[in-house]
């Protein structure tokens, strides 16, 4: 039975808004919005000289559009209902900004944009040299909305349940203390996997696959895949592989020992505390989070230009004239 005060139902949600499939006029043609109805949010990490002249851009393209732009200008400070109302959230920064972002566009059910002012980005659907493009694209619609699958998170004490969680990429059950090794006994659909000690283990969706467990030794499991990956991280065991289940799965971590405390870690970002033996349940989430694609490049071609990985020789399919297209767009 749930612990006393724990609410397994979820908030209201706001209604969908937005993208050039959901409103439709009685001819079948896409609505005509008047401007006042129009409001994109901006969120970006914190304002620099760089950052603020590429937001004065967005804004001056939105005004001539007649679309509002409600701006964040520190992603940390962003009140969870900042996305409410709005049509489309627009992302300025790293992985990590738009992680934040990710959490304002799902409790507002709207869609999400990253443009990429880091290094890799690989969330980011677009870079800084494109934003008259990108502002162009979103303000006619010109896209096309891809959910991404979550994870649903539940920490157990015994019979209680004590805390929840949801994560785009990934949960991290890690060793509080960052000493010594934990005990963890692994379960898939209600039967055990394997016990081993290790520095913690990560269970990552397709889109988290490039992120935490790419690093941890996991495979690359294309974004429109549905599956689930188990990542063990330094596994003092025989039997520690990747794994990859079925999205209807329901995989069980359980901390055995009392000598290391765990803690749960929801895409880096948010915390739930673990009890002494406690146990975390992850399954497919409810609630996705939805992408916006621009342009129909593959997520192979994402995959190369973000981790630049080397491509020279390729020959590949020939065009009439005998020559391989090798072009690589950042689409996927």
């Amino acid at each position: 039975m749930a612990a006393q005060g724990i609410r397994r139902g979820r908030p209201r949600r706001a209604p969908r808004r937005g993208g050039r499939h959901d409103r439709h006029g009685s001819d079948g043609g896409t609505a005509v919005t008047a401007p006042h109805d129009r409001t994109f949010l901006v969120v970006v990490h914190t304002l620099r000289s760089d950052v603020d002249r590429t937001v004065e851009d967005i804004r001056r393209r939105l005004d001539v559009a007649g679309v509002r732009m409600k701006l964040q200008s520190d992603v940390r400070e962003a009140p969870d209902d900042a996305a409410v109302g709005c049509e489309v959230v627009v992302v300025l920064g790293g992985d990590g900004g738009f992680l934040r972002g990710a959490e304002l566009a799902r409790r507002a059910d709207v869609p999400i944009i990253g443009i990429n002012l880091g290094h890799v980005g690989f969330l980011a659907e677009s870079e800084v040299d494109t934003v008259p493009d990108t502002i162009d694209d979103l303000v006619h619609r010109r896209y096309t909305v891809h959910p991404r699958m979550t994870l649903d998170i539940e920490i157990h004490d015994g019979d209680s349940l004590v805390s929840q969680g949801w994560a785009l990429n990934e949960v991290s059950v890690e060793n509080r203390s960052r000493q010594g090794l934990l005990e963890l006994v692994t379960e898939v659909d209600g039967r055990p996997v394997s016990r081993f000690a290790c520095d913690g283990l990560l269970v990552a969706t397709p889109t988290g696959s490039t992120a935490y467990a790419f690093s941890a030794g996991g495979p690359v499991m294309w974004p429109d895949l549905e599956a689930l990956l188990i990542v063990p991280s330094n596994a003092h065991a025989l039997f520690a592989r990747p794994m990859v289940t079925s999205p209807r799965s329901v995989i069980a971590i359980e901390v055995e020992g009392s000598r290391h405390e765990a803690i749960a870690f929801c895409d880096g970002r948010r915390t739930l505390e673990v009890p002494e033996r406690g146990r975390i349940e992850i399954r497919r989430g409810e609630e996705p989070v939805r992408f916006i694609k621009l342009g129909a490049g593959p997520f192979t071609d994402r995959l190369v230009t973000k981790f630049q990985l080397p491509i020279s020789g390729w020959r590949g399919r020939r065009d009439g004239d005998g020559v391989a297209d090798i072009s690589t767009g950042i689409g996927g």
